[in-house]
């Protein structure tokens, strides 16, 4: 009896000392510069009013507190956002030079230990609200750990696994011996046909996902030889699309190669992720369809920069890293410039978590002003999401996520890595 009883002390103080300070009855944040994502510019001097995890209102000037047990916090030396959102994370695991071998070595609790840190400082980075764009399954044990108040990390839409087809992103036992392959089917996310393609869907729906994932192409850092090919027909994207649809379920589309990418967006794909070789004809596709582009640039380059260290990815990888990784950023000027939408999204766990503001540096490197950078991280991914009466816009009704920043992102970009505080449905986790 001694040993359960000291467990669930242990494990309550841990909760205790990890938890945020209790909602007061209103706050009142004082905000010096406020960036509300309504309109374009700036406004100073603003009050935003959080009652019951929720913006209550939104007041010109430093509105003073009208119950005893208000709580005012000053941000009169901050630019102040809505809680950021990142549309491309993987919680479950980092970028390491061991990354295969763990594989082999790491049961399914010491993945869920190891994504408790990648949540925390995702959301201590300023990133509120993520889109966990394929796992194990731990990424949904996360999901509601956090939801239930257990574990602290950003809101969490999670495609659980994702699918593609027999040899590739996404075939958990590619460059395996012969022997331990074996036949991996629609439950390890695997397929080969319409059918299977459906089955597939209908599995992640029955295991807990919010949204589906594919791989319509090869991938980079999958043990595979091809990184940009086509690897799912289109009959196979359709049948995905169309069940995932019946479920209520939106569709990303991890792709390199441009026509793995037109096969997606003529299937109905709600997002294309990374698009690294997108030609022209893909971008008008996507302007057409309105489809979206979520392009990971930090990925890229953090890839390509990690495939020049001896030995730090498999041999098969190391040349498909250094060719594609480069190239993401260039890609996303041009779409940019065409017109497709996008929405922000990082891939973090090909780097580490945290970091994932470089990505706005990246954005604006590549020709998008600093504001339509922010607006992608807030009104349009809160779009792509399907949240946009909840996230995107600090407004009377929404969800009190909110964020704080030293500097003027519109003149530094650079100012969204120096995040100073953190608010997520109410609740202060920073400082």
């Amino acid at each position: 009896m001694l040993k359960p009883l000291l467990t669930s002390l242990l494990f309550g103080a841990a909760l205790l000392a990890s938890a945020p300070a209790a909602l007061a009855q209103k706050t009142y944040l004082h905000c010096g510069r406020l960036l509300d994502m309504r309109s374009d510019r700036a406004q100073t001097a603003m009050t935003v009013v959080v009652e019951n995890g929720r913006v209550l209102a939104v007041e010109k000037g430093y509105s003073s507190p009208t119950g005893p047990q208000d709580q005012v916090i000053d941000l009169k030396n901050r630019t102040v956002l809505p809680g950021l959102i990142d549309c491309h994370v993987h919680l479950e695991g980092e970028t390491s030079k061991d990354n295969f071998l763990r594989e082999f070595t790491e049961n399914p609790a010491d993945v869920a230990f190891g994504s408790l840190t990648h949540a925390r400082k995702t959301l201590l980075a300023g990133f509120t609200t993520v889109r966990d764009l394929g796992g194990s399954g731990v990424n949904v044990a996360l999901r509601n750990a956090i939801n239930q108040g257990k574990v602290v990390g950003p809101r969490i839409f999670t495609a659980r696994k994702a699918i593609s087809g027999t040899g590739g992103h996404m075939d958990p036992t590619n460059g395996y011996r012969l022997d331990l392959m074996g036949i991996p089917g629609p439950m390890d996310g695997v397929i080969n046909s319409p059918d299977e393609a459906r089955q597939a869907v209908r599995e992640q729906y029955k295991r807990g996902a919010d949204l589906i994932k594919i791989a319509s192409t090869g991938g980079v850092l999958s043990v595979a030889k091809d990184g940009s090919a086509a690897q799912m027909t289109e009959a196979e994207i359709r049948a995905v699309v169309e069940t995932a649809r019946d479920l209520g379920l939106a569709v990303a589309c991890h792709a390199h190669g441009a026509e793995g990418m037109k096969r997606a967006i003529r299937a109905g794909v709600t997002s294309i992720e990374h698009g690294t070789l997108m030609d022209d004809e893909t971008m008008k596709l996507m302007v057409k369809n309105g489809t979206w582009y979520v392009p990971t640039i930090t990925a890229g380059k953090s890839v390509a920069d990690s495939a020049k260290i001896p030995n730090y990815y498999p041999p098969l990888v190391t040349p498909k890293a250094l060719a594609i990784g480069p190239k993401l950023q260039g890609t996303f000027g041009r779409a940019y410039k065409a017109g497709v939408k996008i929405a922000f999204g990082t891939d973090a766990a090909v780097f580490r978590h945290g970091a994932n503001g470089l990505e706005f540096r990246y954005m604006v490197e590549a020709g998008m002003p600093p504001l339509a950078a922010l607006r992608s991280a807030t009104v349009s991914a809160a779009e792509l999401l399907g949240q946009s009466e909840n996230l995107g816009t600090l407004e009377a009704g929404k969800l009190a996520d909110v964020v704080a920043v030293e500097g003027d992102p519109l003149q530094d970009i650079g100012a969204m890595q120096r995040v100073r505080f953190v608010m997520k449905q109410g609740v202060v986790y920073q400082p």
